[in-house]
């Protein structure tokens, strides 16, 4: 089957659309609650961004069936990892290289016990319980949010919370939780004593503070020192520099170089010599860096256990631009906004300020792409994300490195309409009172950005291979 046909048979696959959005929206939500959200990380368009989505992560979020069995003779620890779906820590439980905890306090009639910590390769799992007067906080029922750091850090520079998962499910008289991370730092040791301090639990305030020992067994490193893969035409580099294979799981730690800082090269998949695919999360960054007029950064990603066997991997590699942002005052009727490193533009043919609304009616020009349902829906999901309105005069205070729009000047949400499918055109409402809004709104004093990065197709770049004849 090629390529061709693989793309159509992928988008003839059903996609509960509204349950992928909403995973989204808790995702993008939890990011700003918790740490700035990379330019590079957006919902990028692709036939197979959904079903990728929906068919769960490469290391958690799966467990086949037959699992249940074998944890019928496993302690509490091991079915707790069922119930989240985390299939590295029921491998783990079952080989007994999960550590147990029994640490409990209790804050302002809340009480939080640890109970199981893991580490392997990559990936930090803590669990814990949590029960008490949760409803005296702000969430709704059923929902746990914390404020916490870990290893002595504070607030949102906590390198651990960068890609921090948090589940939730409730037992008996509280809920349990599972906290799945990536080690944020460069060297791995075998034996780790992390502080974690939880501040608030749904805005009740307190400081539960826990010291928790985590373990691994030696992993099996692979250190290659070969030349960067080079992709000349996109200005790109990429290079692996290590391979572990810990007990459940494999690192692969790689070196990227782009031209643009925010530009980022991910891996879709990795290949064996014995044809399993291995999928990888994570995109740890450990050091980053511009030397040579040429951007550097250096990332752990994490995938399955390689197995004893194998002796070869194969690299695909994809590169995700990031187009800067362009902007516009809404001092005219119509106008239009071009991408600055593509052939995408976005033509405003209305601009209406009725009451607390305003309406843009705009059409998508230079799409790479035919509007296929599938694509379609990712398009106008990503529309709702992809406009600000900034106060003109708050502009020159949205912090680069940290672009959050200003408080009660800017509003970055809006709800989108199809038009006209066939031309690509849509209408965006923004609602200027809500919960974001700009006080004493005024057109002639309003700046729309635009930030066409989501619309913006991940290039497939040529794969490659790598021998692993060291081991």
């Amino acid at each position: 089957m090629g390529e061709k046909e693989i793309k159509h048979a992928m988008e003839q696959i059903p996609v509960p659309r509204d349950k992928v959005f909403e995973a989204i929206d808790r995702g993008l939500r939890r990011g700003h609650e918790q740490k700035k959200l990379s330019n590079n990380r957006k919902l990028l368009i692709s036939s197979v961004a959904a079903s990728l989505l929906i068919g769960g992560t490469v290391i958690s979020g799966f467990v086949h069936p037959s699992m249940n069995k074998v944890l019928a003779k496993t302690p509490f620890i091991g079915q707790l990892f069922v119930d989240f779906g985390d299939s590295l820590g029921i491998n783990l439980a079952n080989q007994n290289m999960v550590t147990e905890l029994n640490q409990a306090l209790t804050k302002n009639g809340v009480t939080v016990k640890m109970t199981s910590a893991y580490f392997d390769g990559n990936v930090v799992s803590i669990t814990g319980h949590v029960k008490g007067e949760l409803e005296k906080g702000h969430n709704e029922p059923g929902e746990i949010s914390f404020d916490v750091n870990f290893d002595n850090n504070q607030g949102d520079q906590d390198p651990w919370l960068d890609g921090k998962s948090t589940d939730v499910k409730p037992n008996k008289d509280g809920y349990d939780f599972q906290w799945i991370m990536a080690y944020p730092y460069k060297e791995i040791s075998e034996n780790l004593t992390v502080p974690i301090s939880i501040h608030s639990i749904n805005g009740i305030k307190g400081e539960w503070n826990f010291t928790i020992p985590i373990s691994q067994k030696k992993s099996n490193l692979i250190s290659f020192d070969e030349d960067a893969i080079t992709y000349q035409e996109e200005g790109a580099a990429i290079s692996v520099k290590e391979v572990s294979i810990a007990q459940a799981s494999s690192s692969f730690v790689y070196e990227t170089i782009t031209t643009y800082k925010e530009d980022a090269i991910d891996f879709v998949k990795v290949i064996d010599n014995k044809g399993r695919i291995l999928g990888i999360e994570g995109g740890t960054i450990l050091s980053e860096g511009y030397q040579d007029e040429k951007y550097h950064k250096t990332l752990r990603g994490t995938t399955k256990k390689i197995d004893k066997d194998i002796t070869a991997l194969t690299f695909y590699p994809q590169l995700s631009i990031a187009d800067p942002k362009v902007e516009h005052l809404l001092n005219t009727n119509s106008f239009t906004l071009k991408s600055e490193r593509t052939d995408l533009m976005l033509k405003v043919n209305q601009v209406k300020h009725v009451g607390d609304k305003l309406t843009l009616d705009y059409q998508l020009l230079g799409l790479p792409y035919s509007l296929s349902k599938h694509k379609l829906d990712l398009v106008s999901h990503n529309l709702g994300y992809m406009f600000t309105l900034v106060d003109k005069e708050y502009v020159d205070e949205i912090d680069k490195d940290n672009p959050f729009p200003p408080e009660n000047h800017s509003v970055s949400r809006n709800t989108v309409k199809i038009i006209d499918k066939k031309n690509a055109r849509f209408r965006s409402e923004f609602q200027l009172n809500g919960e974001e809004k700009i006080k004493q709104f005024k057109l002639e004093n309003t700046v729309v950005q635009v930030d066409f990065t989501s619309l913006i197709e991940a290039k497939q770049l040529r794969p490659f291979t790598i021998e692993l004849n060291q081991r």
